[in-house]
C-alpha cells in the first residue's frame, strides 16, 4: 500500500464497478473522495457503502472538486473518451476500464492529450494480471522457455450478455478488446497481419476465428464469439515454443509441458522437476486471499504509477495498440457480414 492515500474521483457506479473494482480500492491505497453516476439510486447506494459524502450526477461538475489526485472511471467508451480529455485538461491523471474509447482514432487522441499534459492514463487490461496469465508470462520471460512460436486462444461469451446489441459493438469493445491486448503481451510483440473467418448461425450469435502473425514471427489464432454459456469455463490459452508448451485454462489452471523422457519402459522412472510437466491450480479454501481475475494486482500497479514508483500498469499507449487491432478486426468481420 502507498504511504499516502490517494484521493480518487470515481465515475460510474454500475454493477461491474461495484462488484469488481471498488472493493479493491482501499487495498491499493486509494480513498474514494467523490462519486458520480446518473443513476441516483446506484449512486446513493454506493456512496453509503463506501462512506462517500461528495456525490455528483454530472462528471464535469465532479472534476471541479478540489483535491482529486486522479479520476477513475468504469462507464462506456464515449464517456471514457470525453471525461479523460477533460480530466487531462485539468492536469488530473486517469484510470479507466477498457475500452479506452470507441475506436482507434479516439484512443490516439487520448494518448496525445496524455503526452501533452504530462499525466498518465492507465487502462484496465486486467487479463495481464489474471493469475494463470501472469504465471504464463513469467515462464515465457524467465529464460528457460525460448522464443514464443505460436499462440492459440479461445475467449467466448453468451448472446444474452450483449442482448439488444445486434451490431455486436458492445461485444467487440467490452469483450474482444481484452485479447487484442493479451495476445501481443504474451507473444512479446505487436500483431502485424490479421485475418478473420466468421459464421453466424442466428441473429445475435456469431463465431469467428482471428488468425494473426506478430512482428517477431510468432503466429497465432484466437476463437471468439457469443455461442457459449457464461456458466462454463470461457478461456483457454496455449503458448508454443520449441519443446515447450504453456497451457492456461479458465485463467487459474496452468501446465508447463517440457521435454520429458518416455517412462513406460523405465523401471526407475520418476518425476523430474527439470523436465517433467509442472502444474498449478489455486487453493479455493483460501479464496479471500486470492485475486484470480487480476483486479487487485492491476490497481496496485496503478497506485504505484500514480505515486511515482515504477509500474507495469497498462497505459493509453497499450490502449491505442489494442484499439488499432480491434478496428482492423471489426472491419474484416463487417466485410463478411
Amino acid at each position: 500500500m502507498t504511504e499516502k492515500l490517494l484521493n480518487i474521483g470515481w465515475i460510474g457506479c454500475g454493477r461491474h464497478a461495484r462488484w469488481m473494482l471498488l472493493p479493491q480500492m482501499a487495498k491499493a491505497g486509494f480513498r474514494l473522495a467523490a462519486l458520480c453516476d446518473r443513476d441516483a439510486e446506484a449512486l446513493a447506494e454506493t456512496a453509503a457503502q463506501y462512506g462517500v459524502t461528495q456525490t455528483y450526477s454530472d462528471w464535469q461538475q465532479m472534476l471541479e472538486q478540489p483535491g482529486l489526485d486522479a479520476v477513475f472511471m468504469a462507464v462506456g467508451p464515449q464517456v471514457h473518451h470525453a471525461a479523460t480529455l477533460a480530466a487531462l485538461a485539468r492536469g488530473i491523471p486517469v484510470f479507466m476500464e477498457k475500452p479506452p474509447a470507441a475506436n482507434h482514432a479516439q484512443a490516439l487522441e487520448l494518448q496525445r492529450a496524455s503526452q501533452a499534459a504530462g499525466k498518465p492514463v492507465y487502462v484496465g487490461f486486467m487479463k495481464r494480471y489474471s493469475t494463470g496469465n501472469r504465471i504464463a508470462a513469467n515462464i515465457l520471460r524467465g529464460g528457460d522457455f525460448g522464443p514464443v512460436l505460436g499462440i492459440t486462444g479461445s475467449y467466448m461469451t453468451a448472446p444474452t450478455y450483449f442482448a439488444g446489441e445486434e451490431d455486436y459493438s458492445g461485444f467487440y469493445l467490452h469483450h474482444c478488446v481484452h485479447y487484442m491486448d493479451l495476445m501481443p503481451w504474451l507473444a512479446g510483440s505487436p500483431l502485424a497481419d490479421i485475418t478473420v473467418r466468421r459464421i453466424s448461425p442466428a441473429k445475435g450469435r456469431v463465431l469467428f476465428h482471428m488468425g494473426f502473425a506478430c512482428e517477431n514471427g510468432a503466429i497465432g489464432n484466437v476463437v471468439m464469439g457469443t455461442l457459449q454459456s457464461r456458466g462454463t469455463p470461457m478461456e483457454q490459452i496455449t503458448v508454443m515454443g520449441d519443446h515447450n508448451r504453456v497451457e492456461v485454462s479458465n485463467v487459474i489452471n496452468v501446465a508447463w509441458h517440457r521435454d520429458p523422457p518416455f517412462k513406460a519402459d523405465d523401471p526407475a522412472a520418476t518425476l523430474d522437476g527439470a523436465c517433467d510437466t509442472l502444474c498449478w491450480t489455486p487453493n479455493f479454501t483460501a479464496a479471500a486471499n486470492e485475486d484470480h481475475k487480476g483486479y487487485a494486482a492491476l490497481l496496485a500497479d496503478v497506485a504505484a504509477g500514480l505515486s511515482g514508483a515504477p509500474s507495469a500498469a497498462p497505459t493509453i499507449a497499450d490502449g491505442v495498440t489494442a484499439m488499432a487491432t480491434l478496428d482492423r478486426m471489426i472491419a474484416l468481420l463487417e466485410a463478411q457480414a
